[in-house]
């Protein structure tokens, strides 16, 4: 596209509206009569200049600012649905999501698994959305942001002059001998903190235009904001893992890549009593028990390297006793005490017994955990442990779990004995004994069980925060930069022996029109008027005068 020369000699990039040098109005179309829009010192944007290619059109797509505030308002609302049920990266549970989301919450669970709600900020369209938001800022600041900064960058001191007389704020009037009352403008200006710069006899005052660069400082901010944010799901630098180790077991910390292994050794739960103080009756009268301090006394280590498929030896780093508000933490991550579950059943134990007699030919105790198959009891006697049901039901007349946690355990036994080679089959549960293949001579009778403490720890490594930090504090300078300052510049013109006088802010006009006041108070030159306030006079005026008429 051929750039466009102005009178003034300055070469203008093609869709400029106003000449970036003196303000000459290029745009034969405009109306001569209205104020100019200053929001962007009429320079050409590339949204609003090209539209032919693929790039140009997908350019001006996100330059937007309607498109912007769609893609937010978007966001917001997925993010505010992902808080209608609990995310899976807070869940303790024992079966699969999906099973859980449907069995929970019914058809709407299902509605919410399947959309990607239940792992919100991690789904791919909502990594879109959030990417989209930065490709947003991104080309919306490019496309404001480099014209405006030309065209403050190229502007001169003297300017055409019916760029002044289209200014909100203007005046112009005869004066003969202006030179000692410009010298007099000119000191004030400087002491108002101006910088004013001269040529031929025409002043051009400003001050604050650092302002203009708050929203795209902004922008900044956000743009970082959301690269901390999107960084969270890039692997080692976000983790945020529930870790369920009961009492005696040693357990990779997720998130480190089975660098790290946790030992649990005991799992303390202490209750307030009276002896604790008087301030504590009233709340153990009411609710029974109070929590005192609940802490796991682990140890951690760290594995050192091993071929696939051995097992890696662990080198002891420390002993540790997490508490509430005071984690366990080594490089870069922090484990902290955030639940617990008291007397889970670990180990059933069930005795071999000859029902008429009441001898028994052994027991087999099964870890319900890893439970085996066979279990050899000797002299020909054996059990084969055909199903297990960790929490028992039966739905539509045959057994299921609700969950793989050991909460109402039962199994489906294969007892072999000598006088009975081919077996008979047991179904036994706590306190509970069933023969779905009619009568056995022989039955699994249930003896005891072993009950385990386990400790909920919450694995988190946040490398993100400073990122996030950054970009907060950014957005805050913008936000201060464009708030608490303002862009104020005034022209003085002098032309055939007239003063012209105009003035342009970005906001709080009504204190810019008595600066402005106070400046040439005292002197010939005149006042400026607010053109806005007069053309709003001059209509109410017309619309009075025809209604009289």
């Amino acid at each position: 596209m051929e750039k466009v020369k102005c009178e003034c000699g300055h070469i203008n990039p093609h869709g400029t509206i106003l000449c970036e040098a003196c303000g000459k109005i290029l745009d034969e179309k405009m109306n001569q009569n209205e104020l100019l829009d200053m929001r962007y010192e009429g320079s050409a944007r590339r949204s609003q200049t090209y539209n032919k290619t693929i790039i140009d059109k997908v350019w001006n797509f996100f330059s937007s600012v309607k498109v912007g505030v769609t893609l937010i308002v978007v966001t917001l609302i997925a993010s505010i649905i992902g808080t209608v049920l609990p995310q899976e990266g807070n869940l303790s549970i024992q079966i699969p999501v999906n099973q859980y989301y449907e069995e929970r919450y019914g058809w709407f669970g299902k509605i919410y698994y399947t959309l990607g709600f239940h792992d919100l900020y991690g789904s791919w369209w909502y990594l879109l959305l959030i990417a989209s938001i930065g490709v947003s800022l991104v080309i919306c600041s490019l496309d404001r942001v480099i014209p405006l900064y030309k065209a403050l960058k190229n502007q001169k001191v003297t300017r055409n002059s019916g760029f002044l007389k289209r200014q909100r704020l203007y005046s112009e009037k005869q004066i003969d001998n202006t030179v000692g009352d410009i010298e007099i403008v000119k000191e004030r200006l400087t002491k108002k903190r101006y910088n004013v710069m001269e040529e031929n006899g025409n002043l051009l005052a400003e001050k604050g235009r650092f302002s203009r660069w708050g929203p795209y400082i902004n922008h900044i901010g956000l743009i970082i904001f959301l690269i901390g944010a999107m960084l969270r799901f890039a692997p080692g630098f976000y983790v945020n893992e529930a870790l369920w180790i009961k009492e005696g077991d040693t357990l990779a910390i997720p998130g480190t890549n089975k660098e790290y292994y946790l030992t649990n050794h005991q799992f303390i739960l202490e209750l307030y009593d009276e002896s604790d103080g008087e301030v504590y009756k009233e709340a153990l009268n009411q609710k029974g028990g109070v929590v005192k301090n609940y802490q796991s006394n682990i140890t951690l280590y760290k594995a050192e390297e091993s071929l696939p498929g051995e097992k890696p030896k662990l080198h002891k780093l420390e002993d540790y006793q997490i508490q509430v508000n005071k984690p366990l933490k080594f490089d870069q991550y922090a484990i902290y005490q955030s639940s617990y579950r008291l007397n889970e059943i670990a180990k059933m134990t069930f005795s071999l017994t000859d029902k008429e007699s009441g001898q028994t030919f052994g027991d087999i105790t099964i870890d319900l955990t890893n439970p085996e198959e066979n279990y050899d009891l000797g002299n020909g006697y054996h059990v084969e442990l055909m199903s297990y049901f960790p929490d028992f039901q039966i739905v539509d007349g045959e057994p299921s779990t609700k969950s793989s946690k050991p909460v109402n355990p039962a199994f489906a036994f294969k007892m072999v004995t000598p006088d009975k080679p081919q077996g008979e089959v047991s179904f036994a549960a706590i306190q509970q004994t069933i023969e779905p293949m009619g009568e056995n001579k022989y039955k699994m009778t249930f003896k005891s069980v072993d009950t385990v403490n386990y400790s909920g720890l919450t694995v988190r490594k946040d490398l993100t925060l400073p990122i996030i930090a950054l970009g907060g504090v950014i957005f805050l300078i913008g936000v201060a930069q464009g708030s608490f300052w303002y862009h104020r510049r005034i022209w003085l013109k002098q032309e055939n022996g007239v003063i012209l006088l105009a003035g342009h802010t970005n906001k709080n006009w009504y204190g810019f029109a008595k600066e402005i006041e106070t400046i040439v108070h005292g002197t010939k030159i005149p006042v400026p008027v607010d053109q806005t306030l007069l053309k709003e006079k001059k209509a109410m005026e017309g619309q009075g005068g025809k209604s009289v008429g």
